[in-house]
């Protein structure tokens, strides 16, 4: 409630900057989501908000400008698209219906995919990184189905800032203290800060 009352009194202003600290941090997701409307709507009312936050989600939904910061150095900028880019193409992601078709899954789609096709032995989830998209997935699918290989899900997909935050820095999804993203979010109306 604390919180609450603060951003009230930062936003009843009207500002043309806004400063926010990991503004979701321990916000429910409904909370979180009525957040970032909030957000959304200040800037589209010429506010330039700047954010920092670990939550990559929350940067993809609310930043024009995206800057990653690893150990007080800026790594990489640019839109989230960008980021997303230099990550590489999309990959392929299944998932197997039972334990004793993971082997065989990874053997058809390492054939196909331009890295290392990453395991999920818990949930039987494969992802591979490929070229070509929807091309290798009915490839990829073909030969699965040949070799008897029952797949419970699959989709194609393109990398998320999550990718692009272990692909910049080589550390775990969940980064330590000192790993934080900041973000820079502003509409085309906004006054310059």
């Amino acid at each position: 409630m604390r919180w609450r009352l603060d951003l009230a009194g930062a936003v009843v202003a009207e500002p043309q900057v806004l400063f926010l600290d990991e503004p979701t941090a321990g916000l429910d997701p409904r909370s979180r989501t009525a957040l970032w409307e909030v957000l959304r709507d200040l800037v589209s009312g010429g506010t330039t908000l700047l954010l920092t936050t670990q939550y990559l989600e929350e940067a993809d939904q609310l930043a024009d400008q995206i800057v990653v910061i690893d150990h007080g150095n800026s790594i990489a900028e640019g839109t989230s698209e960008e980021l997303e880019q230099r990550v590489g193409g999309e990959r392929i992601e299944l998932t197997v219906t039972a334990r004793t078709h993971v082997a065989a899954a990874e053997s058809v789609l390492a054939a196909i995919a331009v890295g290392e096709v990453q395991i999920t032995q818990r949930t039987r989830t494969l992802t591979a990184p490929v070229r070509g998209g929807t091309r290798e997935l009915s490839r990829a699918l073909d030969e699965l189905e040949a070799r008897g290989v029952e797949v419970a899900e699959v989709g194609l997909r393109r990398p998320t800032l999550d990718d692009v935050f272990l692909a910049l820095t080589g550390y775990l999804a969940e980064p330590p203290a000192d790993k934080t993203v900041v973000a820079a979010g502003e509409a085309a109306t906004s006054r310059p800060a």
